[in-house]
């Protein structure tokens, strides 16, 4: 099955679906319409049987219930491993698997039109991604391979440095090499959505210079309101947005320093990208699953099992730790989404910018990315 950026081997348990009043339903019309995006996460059945691919009707239920039309998976591997195409391979067959075994209720997003048939069928859409070019190196002929797999988004780097360039976490951050912008190229010329997440300081602002279509970060936040070295400076927000491009805010312990970010906290990058990039330029891209993690023990002992293993393969983040989650607590519930766009309606922000930011944005990205 897809789990939790299909990192974390097994499932994790989520929470009870929220009960959302009729009262406070009507008030989200606008939310129960629009096209709602998250841009980078993962597909997990809390309630069904690790070894079987078809969803549990409570967990198709509540994944409807979040009202997210479309949410990117991610297709392994990460980091500099023995055989990254053959993990490649391995994983997109997990993928293809699942949504065989769901086509009743999953849509393969192949093109922007996908994501509308998905709201129209009252399906869930999944959009398939890298979050890495370890797979394809100088092999380049493997992005149209990857592409007829149903892969629609690459990201160029992951944390450490690899052929294309240097990741967040590579000290030299030493940018964009030749055979990146060979990769980047050859990512335009098929069509395909560049992702420059989890990217070199240097290498996202090279990269998103060199491109020639709109690009994304899918996940990040703000590197203004805390200096992590996955979140992204102003001026790489300007870069992106030059090129019609768009941020994902996540939710991340990475938002605050204590890590352990509040919902204002999250509201708070949220802002600052919209205000340094552009309305037009700021999406959700939470890097968690659809519906919430339940902290109970043996989902905890799942995450910081994966915790050591990353710590042990040198691909964690600086504050990666036992008993530090991937989640805002506030948010943690599955009504999230529709939660965060009451809360941000409170603040002032209208129907029109909240419909950009929860989908319209990242939609019309990837429509000027995969073409038309």
């Amino acid at each position: 099955m897809l789990n939790r950026r299909t990192m974390i081997a097994g499932s994790l348990a989520a929470a009870a679906a929220a009960t959302v009043e009729a009262k406070s339903r009507a008030k989200d019309d606008w939310f129960d319409r629009a096209i709602v995006i998250d841009a980078l996460g993962g597909l997990d059945d809390p309630y069904g049987e690790e070894s079987i691919s078809r969803l549990s009707d409570r967990a198709i239920s509540e994944m409807m219930a979040t009202g997210v039309t479309m949410l990117r998976g991610t297709v392994m591997p990460v980091g500099n491993v023995a055989d990254p195409w053959d993990e490649y391979r391995k994983s997109m067959d997990q993928f293809h698997q699942a949504l065989a075994a769901n086509p009743d209720r999953l849509v393969l997003i192949r093109g922007a039109a996908y994501i509308l048939r998905a709201k129209r069928e009252k399906k869930f859409g999944v959009m398939i991604g890298t979050q890495d070019t370890c797979m394809i190196g100088p092999a380049l002929d493997r992005v149209a391979e990857m592409k007829k797999d149903g892969v629609l988004s690459i990201q160029l780097t992951y944390n450490n440095g690899n052929l294309a360039g240097d990741g967040a976490l590579e000290p030299r951050d030493g940018g964009l090499t030749k055979l990146g912008k060979a990769t980047i190229a050859r990512i335009e010329a098929e069509k395909l959505l560049l992702d420059l997440s989890h990217g070199g300081a240097r290498t996202m602002i090279e990269a998103a210079q060199f491109a020639k279509r709109p690009l994304v970060i899918s996940h990040t936040g703000a590197r203004a309101l805390n200096d992590h070295p996955r979140n992204i400076a102003d001026e790489v927000m300007r870069a992106v947005a030059e090129k019609g491009g768009v941020i994902g805010v996540y939710f991340m312990p990475y938002l605050t320093a204590d890590r352990h970010p509040s919902g204002a906290a999250l509201i708070a990058h949220i802002e600052h990208i919209a205000r340094v990039a552009g309305d037009d330029h700021v999406g959700i891209g939470t890097d968690n699953g659809v519906l919430p993690t339940l902290l109970d023990e043996k989902s905890k002992k799942a995450m910081d099992d994966w915790t050591l293993e990353r710590i042990k393969r040198g691909i964690a983040a600086p504050g990666e730790a036992v008993g530090v989650y991937t989640l805002v607590a506030d948010y943690n519930t599955v009504d999230r989404y529709r939660r965060l766009a009451a809360d941000l309606a409170k603040r002032g922000w209208s129907q029109a910018r909240l419909e950009k930011l929860f989908g319209g944005n990242f939609l019309r990205a990837y429509k000027d990315a995969w073409g038309g």
